[in-house]
């Protein structure tokens, strides 16, 4: 709870088996079918926000900004919201636009869910924002494994005892509840964070987002703690260093053969192999450990690796089944 920003004499707090699990059994338990989920974020939110609401049967909207929010609120009359102040684009909803949204769903009665995935450690460590429960929401989940904590791979929910309780009816119907063996391994974890080891993984991350910026220039996209290498401009470098003007494959498959590089060649892990299956279209460069950069060789390893992968990828884009026989095996390429 005081991860969360929660007190005990109001709120209760469960563990799941990951994040998708919380998202998931939040809706289980407080959405009916023929009801509406309306989401808000910077960009858009996860896809497990968007298939938990269809999977309860509900009709979910998503909006980007506080007036798009306002006016869906007024118009719809959701059963749920679900606020992701960090978005899976890794853009962030300002503190002004979350003391804006709140307010108008809590006017109206309606549950406030944050998918705060990163956004619980980020948000206050990188930008003094409140703890995800100091927002003012009914509840709330994040992950265990990443931004300043160390594991494991489990959802940690708090908010309103009486929500939590009822979610986590459901969700033992289901299975989606952490197993007791990992409990005291989250608790270390938990008792283990310091926001400025978040500080140090973005401080980390930038150097590396600078090395990339001198072999890729502006297709390094960055936003303020992550960089990133969107799946068009992949294919588009991939296709101006094999001398093609028609793209052979579409965009998610040159990052994905990217990816199957980085892994292979230089045994670099991305989003693609440490989660399955990835929120974007990306390749993620964020919250690097000093100490495993190090260990590879330093941001401009990082930025040679990339290079030339993309350099190997111009060279598979040619014959499309090379590409298929990397990501899927040459018997299934065949």
């Amino acid at each position: 709870l005081e991860h969360l920003g929660g007190t005990a004499d109001r709120h209760d707090a469960m563990l799941f088996n990951r994040m998708t699990a919380a998202t998931f059994s939040v809706h289980l338990a407080l959405v009916k079918p023929g009801d509406v989920v309306l989401g808000v974020s910077a960009t858009y939110s996860h896809p497990t926000v968007v298939r938990s609401a269809a999977q309860a049967g509900a009709k979910f909207i998503d909006t980007t900004t506080v007036d798009a929010f306002a006016d869906a609120l007024e118009r719809e009359a959701p059963a749920l919201v679900v606020v992701t102040r960090l978005a899976v684009s890794y853009d962030l909803l300002p503190l002004d636009a979350l003391r804006r949204i709140v307010p108008l769903a809590r006017a109206r009665g309606v549950t406030i869910y944050v998918d705060d995935a990163g956004g619980a450690r980020v948000g206050p460590a990188m930008f003094d924002q409140p703890k995800m429960l100091e927002l003012g929401v009914d509840l709330g989940a994040t992950g265990l494994d990443k931004y300043g904590v160390i594991g494991p791979r489990l959802g940690l929910m708090a908010g309103r005892a009486d929500l939590v309780s009822k979610i986590r009816a459901r969700a033992f119907e289901f299975g989606l509840e952490a197993r007791p063996m990992l409990l005291p391994a989250a608790v270390r974890s938990l008792e283990g964070y310091r926001p400025e080891r978040v500080r140090r993984l973005v401080e980390s991350t930038r150097t590396v987002a600078a090395a990339l910026r001198k072999v890729l220039g502006a297709r390094v996209h960055e936003t303020p703690v992550t960089a990133q290498l969107r799946a068009d401009d992949v294919l588009a470098i991939a296709l101006e260093r094999a001398g093609l003007s028609a793209p052979p494959v579409v965009p998610i498959e040159a990052l994905a053969a990217l990816a199957m590089l980085l892994l292979e060649d230089y045994g670099l892990i991305t989003v693609h192999f440490a989660g399955l299956p990835p929120g974007t279209s990306s390749l993620l460069i964020k919250f690097i450990p000093p100490e495993t950069l190090a260990a590879v060789g330093g941001p401009e390893a990082i930025a040679t690796a990339v290079d030339r992968s993309l350099s190997k990828l111009a060279e598979l884009v040619r014959d499309p089944a090379r590409i298929a026989a990397l990501l899927f095996g040459d018997e299934t390429a065949a």
